[in-house]
């Protein structure tokens, strides 16, 4: 994230280090959903966003575990604060200012995330993908994203990537060294749906986010996502450097799930 717009701040004192490995490192979690629990959105009964009262999100329609992680250079924001930051619903920043509640994986980091429910391919989308983009000068057309390939497996042994190609971009004045077209990457919507302001985060219409379709791989099942890195973002060789680089993870939603 750039300079110059808002970034993520360091951790609060007294969170805990839950022992994220870095720089090509590779950490396991066994993340239960507790951090969070059960989230409340507000959603009504036809699963419109902030018109009735709010109805309790079960935590596995989030994340549940962190099967692996891969950080790479300039990254350490959010490691402490691991597992619990990347399970529950999204903490969305809207469209000017990327969210402070995400884990970076630097330039090639990757991610390996689980849920105790499943992914099912049924109507329209199936999962939605939260990072933390946003419209640079709230130019809709201008948006500063850090795109990740996203891959699902049923067995975490066997995965089907969509297609994820952004254009390397070694002008870019913003770092991330790629521009679009980003295709079936995630990282690239803006993310509306926060756990305040009433906007379910199972609703691809308003939740913002970057939004998936099992059928697109000819995939009927899910438990594991994985995400890598393709920002292609530079790390300075010397001195200090952010700890903000690459694909910043907030959360995954399951729409489509084998436990409704």
């Amino acid at each position: 994230m750039p300079r110059e717009a808002t970034e993520p701040q360091a951790p609060e004192a007294g969170q805990p280090a839950l022992g994220v490995s870095g720089d090509g490192g590779d950490g396991a979690f066994g993340g239960d959903g507790a951090d969070r629990g059960d989230a409340t959105v507000g959603e009504n009964a036809a699963g419109e966003a902030g018109t009735d009262a709010a109805l309790p999100l079960p935590a596995d329609r989030f994340v549940t575990g962190v099967v692996s992680i891969d950080r790479r250079q300039c990254t350490g924001f959010g490691a402490s604060s691991m597992p619990g930051i990347v399970e529950g619903p999204p903490v969305g920043g809207g469209a000017d200012r990327g969210s402070t509640d995400v884990v970076s994986l630097g330039s090639g980091g990757s991610i390996v995330v689980s849920f105790s429910n499943a992914i099912v391919d049924g109507p329209g989308v199936d999962f939605i993908v939260f990072e933390n983009p946003f419209w640079i000068g709230g130019n809709s057309s201008n948006i500063y994203a850090e795109p990740g390939e996203v891959s699902v497996s049923d067995d975490g042994v066997t995965w089907f990537t969509f297609p994820c190609t952004p254009t390397p971009d070694t002008q870019s004045t913003y770092g991330t060294g790629v521009a679009p077209p980003y295709g079936q990457c995630a990282g690239w919507h803006v993310v509306y749906s926060t756990p305040t302001n009433g906007i379910s985060p199972l609703d691809p219409r308003v939740a913002g986010g970057d939004a998936f379709d099992l059928a697109d791989l000819g995939v009927t099942r899910a438990q594991y996502v994985r995400i890598v890195d393709k920002t292609n973002e530079a790390c300075p060789e010397g001195g200090a450097g952010p700890d903000t680089n690459g694909f910043d993870l907030d959360a995954v939603s399951i729409v489509n799930a084998a436990n409704p």
